[in-house]
């Protein structure tokens, strides 16, 4: 059920709806800056977290495997950085030439991509932080493996289901592209 319309699958979602191609851009790149910055908040502090590690005393007894496994965290979560805020910069280096659709087209993906890479970095911070504190060969890798279970569950599988189950709507009305300003 759609909760702002009253209307049950996309398809009334998209009838209830009566707006232009330049008004369903806005609307999709309003929604979609909104998750970033809920994202990016996350982001900036696990980066954070990790890059005052290696200046911590005890950093320089971590294994050989846990100073990889450390980097391959950080690299990660900086990725996600990289992706999650590459649609900011589209945006201003593109503003007023018209390219909206194509921004939150490469957004969208981005965006996919810069979740999947957190997801990685926050497996990694698990898996790390467990080694570290739980004194038993076995524990990081348990964790590691629940969170990224429950990162498949939360973030794939569920809504993946959702979007399965859905019916899908009519094709959106195109405007001509002097009509779209972005």
């Amino acid at each position: 059920m759609d909760v702002d319309n009253g209307h049950t699958g996309e398809s009334g979602y998209r009838q209830a709806r009566t707006e232009t191609e330049t008004e369903r851009l806005d609307r999709n790149w309003e929604h979609l800056i909104q998750e970033l910055r809920v994202v990016q908040t996350g982001i900036q502090f696990l980066i954070s977290a990790l890059l005052i590690l290696p200046f911590q005393s005890g950093f320089a007894q971590l294994s050989d495997p846990l100073r990889v496994l450390y980097l391959a965290t950080l690299s990660a979560a900086v990725s996600a950085t990289v992706f999650l805020v590459a649609p900011v910069s589209w945006h201003r280096t593109l503003f007023r030439r018209r390219r909206l659709g194509k921004i939150v087209a490469a957004a969208h993906r981005c965006a996919q991509a810069g979740l999947v890479l957190l997801g990685i970095a926050l497996v990694g911070a698990v898996i790390l932080v467990f080694e570290i504190v739980v004194p038993r060969p076995w524990a990081g890798v348990l964790a590691g493996t629940l969170v990224a279970l429950l990162f498949t569950i939360a973030w794939l599988i569920a809504p993946w289901r959702w979007r399965h189950d859905s019916e899908p709507g009519p094709a959106p009305v195109v405007r001509r592209k002097d009509e779209l300003d972005c």
